[in-house]
């Protein structure tokens, strides 16, 4: 059995949680099978992946407490480091992500759908952060939590382990956009077609200096990044993008 379903159309891959439970639960093995999906669809040329899960339910309400609550500190290290590289394969994919979040988003879900490049809710989704309800600190990409949304309400989620709607998770950036979860499906195929649209290396260059300015000094990036404008010319498609406009 698999638990990612793959889906690729004119550059737009969909990858889809598949049998982990009505709530996209993240166990060992649908980790393991989300992280070879992923690898295979880094080296198609794609222009954008749409992550999400199966039904309206959730996202992923977390990980598998049930596996969890048989863990020794060694097979935890394993277990949660298996998590890291799934977030950290999503966060490093060569083109946008966007994920499609209805219904409630918690724990590993939430720092998954944090390792995404765009974030679509519906209108009555929930998120949270409950790890400390449980006796465990939330980890790995829930670093990734006060540079969305502040110090101060990254410590209020994850020491309270108190979930926020969805109007809260847009207020804070938690989020970049609400729309009725009938809509859900049809605003996040527009995104994805929108980045289908525009040349596929810019987007790739793109994403990977967003990534390195995350490690870089406003000196490095800025220095580095007159090299890579230089580069995008060797592809064509400043060429061809700026010819079209020019022209109507």
């Amino acid at each position: 059995m698999t638990h990612a379903d793959a889906v690729v159309e004119s550059g737009i891959a969909t990858l889809t949680i598949t049998d982990a439970t009505s709530a996209n639960v993240l166990g060992s093995p649908v980790v393991a099978d989300l992280r070879a999906a992923l690898a295979a669809l880094a080296r198609s040329d794609l222009r954008v992946l749409v992550l999400r899960g199966t039904g309206d339910k959730a996202f992923v309400a977390g990980a598998d407490v049930y596996e969890m609550a048989g863990l020794d500190r060694g097979t935890a290290e394993v277990f949660i480091d298996g998590l890291r590289e799934l977030c950290e394969a999503v966060r490093l994919f060569p083109t946008p992500v966007v994920c499609r979040l209805p219904g409630w988003t918690l724990g590993a879900g939430l720092e998954l759908a944090m390792a995404c490049d765009l974030r679509i809710a519906a209108e009555d989704a929930r998120f949270g952060m409950p790890e400390v309800a449980l006796g465990i600190p939330s980890v790995i990409h829930a670093a990734l939590l006060p540079r969305l949304v502040g110090a101060a309400r990254a410590s209020r989620m994850l020491l309270t382990g108190e979930p926020i709607d969805a109007v809260t998770a847009l207020t804070w950036g938690l989020v970049d956009e609400l729309v009725p979860l009938d809509g859900l499906d049809a605003r996040i195929a527009a995104h994805a077609e929108r980045f289908a649209g525009f040349g596929p290396q810019v987007l790739r260059q793109q994403k990977r200096l967003l990534r390195e300015w995350q490690s870089q000094s406003i000196e490095d990036a800025t220095r580095a990044s007159v090299a890579e404008f230089g580069a995008a010319f060797t592809t064509g498609e400043p060429q061809t993008h700026m010819r079209r406009f020019t022209e109507r």
